[in-house]
């Protein structure tokens, strides 16, 4: 998971006192603007920066570091996420919207290895997904961040972050279902629309109320 593999040294220290500066003020910790204002998470941003720089980039870094910051707040929680149950979640049409105050405010939703594939950058081969960070912001407004490419002999990983309302029914540009395979392969996903990585999210969080795994912070 993400969230040990690049935060794991920043839990005990700086995510602690970003809690307490977030208590101090009465902020909405899902407020990315004022979370950013922070010493603390300037400090923190300084740390992951790495040395050559990140140019445009940044605005990912910023993300994955809010979203890791609120998933470690809200208790590290892990949705695990085997074939059966996301090959169901995919299937059919999307589920009514959820209500997001019986959620938890933010989660990492594992999926299954090598079965959600994407071209997340251009002119590049396509992908693993290996699962999303997601939580809700006032409105009724998902943020959701896709990891991708996460593998032993590969430093780093790519991100994709969507935020929205539940998309609900939409098309692809090119007629296909959503969540269909671009591989040419029956048996695996792609998400080759935007849509469809905040689908993916929106409909992780029925799941979210009864079946997670809480890790120790």
């Amino acid at each position: 998971m993400p969230l040990e593999l690049v935060f794991s040294r920043f839990t005990g220290t700086l995510f602690p006192a970003i809690q307490k500066a977030i208590e101090r003020g009465g902020m909405d910790p899902t407020d990315r603007d004022a979370f950013l204002l922070l010493a603390d998470v300037v400090e923190l941003m300084e740390a992951l920066r790495p040395e050559e720089g990140i140019g445009e980039g940044m605005d990912y870094l910023v993300a994955l570091a809010h979203h890791a910051y609120l998933t470690w707040e809200a208790g590290s929680l892990t949705l695990p996420l085997g074939p059966d149950e996301t090959e169901a979640m995919l299937g059919g049409e999307p589920a009514p919207d959820p209500d997001l105050l019986d959620t938890p405010r933010s989660y990492y939703a594992q999926l299954p290895e090598h079965r959600i594939w994407a071209a997340v950058v251009d002119d590049t081969p396509a992908e693993p997904l290996d699962g999303c960070f997601v939580h809700a912001t006032s409105g009724g407004i998902l943020r959701v961040l896709g990891i991708f490419g996460l593998r032993p002999d590969r430093i780093g990983f790519s991100a994709v972050e969507v935020v929205g309302p539940q998309p609900g029914s939409f098309a692809r540009g090119d007629g296909t279902p959503p969540f269909s395979s671009a591989l040419g392969v029956d048996h695996l996903h792609s998400l080759v629309e935007s849509e469809e990585l905040l689908e993916l999210g929106w409909r992780t969080l029925g799941r979210a109320r009864n079946a997670w795994i809480r890790t120790a912070r």
